[in-house]
């Protein structure tokens, strides 16, 4: 694509990016050493990278410092007070406005007093029950402030799951909002929070809720126990001192799903976080001070926490929280609305948003109605975006659009086109870019052995792992080292399936886990996903494996079509076999699909592929309590089953 001519000095190809990642990876200590300046210290680090037992790294050992305080008062000391610190654009309550640096300070300040009151100190942890407002950052802000540990949990979580959340982290005080509103409806929290505390009160007794009260549904408020945002905030002192926290001090915990049904508690240092996040900013993103950065993200979640929060203010770049849909609130072109609304420079989202609005906005009219000359780039992530979607969103912005990949436990890129070290790369559709510095990321085979270029294999990254990554789970050091450390000894085990070309770029191809094995063969079924959404009349796919008595397991594909197709239903199914046959060959023992109104997804967007691989083998499941709508996820598996009943049983599903 042609780049605009403000894009130009950022369009020029070098080799930045990969001299960078060689040099990390040579010497982790001098690299990460040099950007340790990034931050403002009250005591230098004496040790960069110290290895543990387990090859996992301890970063920045004898360093002290505040993240709040580099991502509030050091902004305002340079004399940057009354720029725009967070921007809260709120769709559902029609709702703008603007924070500055001294305005958010002052909050931030009021509450880490407040705190204090409570006795919530150093290493005492704070659960955040919020939906995407600016109390939630300031929650977030005040408990980093005072050296507490904050777990924010997605505003709306039913109660049970918020009960796990408390009896694990064993909170003082829950700062909690009288509601969330999604969409159009109006969730009562408060309910849910009295009942999750009820269900934890035999493990860990709470000792106090600060409830902020919202207009949409304000809330009772129990004496004693309940306090008043806005009245104990009025009455607080806004000289809060910033606490002095080891770098290896826990910043916050941050509850990913377990596969035995237990969430695992990530656990994010100080240190490490607050230097890698500046890093990433200004590198991947390349956005600089005093710009304008987007993550369209809930803070329930990892993005939210390293890119709508912290990232960006520790490089003073505002920011925008969004609360609010890609569609329906008001319309499917409501992202580019805030993008020419706040001159956004940069906007990062899940590709699952991308195909939403596509599925409305198939020609990409909406975004012509816009000034985007601010705007420069879009950045994908959460899962694979599949080339269509890309392509569509390149075509409709006329912008530069970057997959890029990484997990909650990484907290910032694994791969990505490093935009400020080496401008913009090509494109190479289905893959996530290539390595970005400190991760040494290798394919291996079933036997811990490197695979040739463009085989499929296991992704494992190298320990050890660079600043910023999760160090153990809280609570659970035994569960860490077995999820992440024991499956491939000397590496991470990222649980993710993939290539990696000839010229380093890596391909996400599947969660391990969804790698169908048909007839011996080992195939993607990202790679099946990939072809199908190819088709005109496909918005949506999610491709899984189904057990079969013959061939181990077959593919079964569930699609989502376009609001506008006109054909019939089933020549579109005959010809997305076609393309399947075509591309992969018969071996993929593809010869059917599914049509689904939706994918069930979580909170978060990504589609629920593990759930719907149990519907299809008859397994039984429990719901996520990630999930975004239950009754998508019924609806999808009553066609499942009805679909096996036609066919005989699992067995024979999904074709004979």
């Amino acid at each position: 694509m042609k780049f605009p001519a403000r894009m130009a000095t950022r369009a020029i190809v070098n080799n930045g990016a990969t001299a960078a990642l060689k040099a990390s990876l040579a010497d982790p200590t001098a690299f990460w050493g040099k950007e340790a300046a990034r931050i403002d210290w009250i005591k230098p680090p004496t040790t960069i990278c110290e290895l543990t037992e387990l090859g996992t790294a301890k970063w920045f050992q004898g360093g002290t410092m505040n993240t709040a305080y580099n991502c509030l008062d050091r902004h305002v000391k340079a004399g940057r007070g009354n720029d725009t610190a967070l921007i809260y654009d709120s769709p559902v309550t029609d709702t703008i406005k603007k924070y500055s640096f001294n305005e958010l300070l002052d909050k931030v300040s009021r509450l880490s007093s407040y705190l204090r009151s409570k006795g919530v100190g150093k290493g005492d942890r704070v659960i955040v029950y919020m939906p995407n407002i600016p109390e939630a950052a300031i929650s977030m802000l005040a408990c980093a402030r005072i050296g507490a540990i904050h777990s924010v949990v997605f505003g709306g979580f039913a109660a049970p799951e918020l009960a796990t959340r408390i009896k694990d982290s064993r909170p003082k005080v829950i700062l909690a909002s009288s509601c969330g509103i999604d969409g159009k409806k109006v969730i009562d929290y408060k309910v849910l929070l009295d009942a999750a505390i009820e269900l934890s009160n035999g493990v860990h007794k709470v000792e106090s809720t600060l409830i902020f009260q919202r207009d949409q549904k304000p809330c009772p408020i129990k004496a004693g126990f309940d306090f008043d945002w806005s009245d104990e905030l009025a009455k607080a002192s806004p000289n809060a001192p910033c606490e002095e926290v080891a770098a290896t001090d826990p910043l916050y915990v941050l509850y990913t799903s377990g596969t035995t049904g237990q969430p695992k508690g990530v656990v994010r240092e100080n240190g490490g976080h607050a230097v890698a996040l500046s890093w990433a900013l200004e590198n991947v993103y390349a956005v600089q001070k005093g710009e304008t950065f987007w993550a369209a993200s809930d803070v329930g979640w990892v993005v939210g926490h390293s890119f709508s929060v912290y990232a960006p203010l520790l490089n003073g770049v505002t920011t925008v929280l969004y609360e609010g849909k890609p569609i329906g609130t008001p319309d499917a072109g409501n992202f580019w609305r805030v993008l020419e609304r706040h001159g956004v420079n940069a906007m990062f989202t899940a590709p699952t948003a991308i195909r939403a609005i596509k599925r409305v906005d198939e020609n990409g009219e909406l975004a012509k109605q816009f000034d985007l000359s601010k705007f420069r780039t879009l950045f994908l992530a959460g899962e694979r975006a599949d080339p269509d979607s890309l392509k569509w969103a390149e075509n409709s912005l006329q912008r530069p659009v970057r997959d890029h990949w990484w997990q909650t436990e990484t907290g910032w890129p694994i791969t990505a086109n490093v935009i400020g070290l080496e401008g913009y790369i090509p494109v190479k559709y289905g893959s996530a870019f290539r390595a970005t510095p400190g991760y040494d990321i290798q394919v291996l085979d079933d036997e811990h052995k490197a695979v040739p270029a463009g085989k499929l294999g296991a992704i494992a990254i190298k320990l050890p792992l660079p600043p910023g990554v999760l160090g153990t789970l809280y609570n659970a050091p035994e569960r860490f080292k077995k999820s992440y450390l024991d499956a491939i000894p000397g590496y991470y085990d990222t649980g993710d399936a993939g290539f990696i070309d000839e010229e380093g770029y890596v391909y996400i191809m599947a969660r391990t886990d969804d790698v169908i094995n048909v007839a011996g063969h080992r195939l993607s079924s990202g790679a099946m996903e990939e072809i199908i959404s190819d088709h005109p009349d496909v918005a949506e796919v999610a491709v899984v494996g189904a057990k079969d008595e013959y061939k181990g397991h077959v593919p079964l594909g569930l699609m989502v079509l376009n609001s506008s197709f006109k054909k019939d239903v089933e020549q579109i199914k005959k010809e997305v076999v076609a393309m399947v046959r075509e591309r992969i060959g018969p071996v993929a023992s593809f010869k059917d699909a599914l049509i689904v109104d939706r994918l069930p997804k979580t909170r978060s967007g990504k589609v629920l592929r593990a759930t719907l691989r149990a519907i299809a083998n008859g397994d039984e499941y429990k719901v996520p309590a990630t999930i975004e709508d239950e009754s998508v996820l019924k609806e999808v598996e009553k066609i499942i089953n009805e679909f096996h009943e036609k066919d005989e049983g699992p067995n024979s599903v999904p074709f004979p």
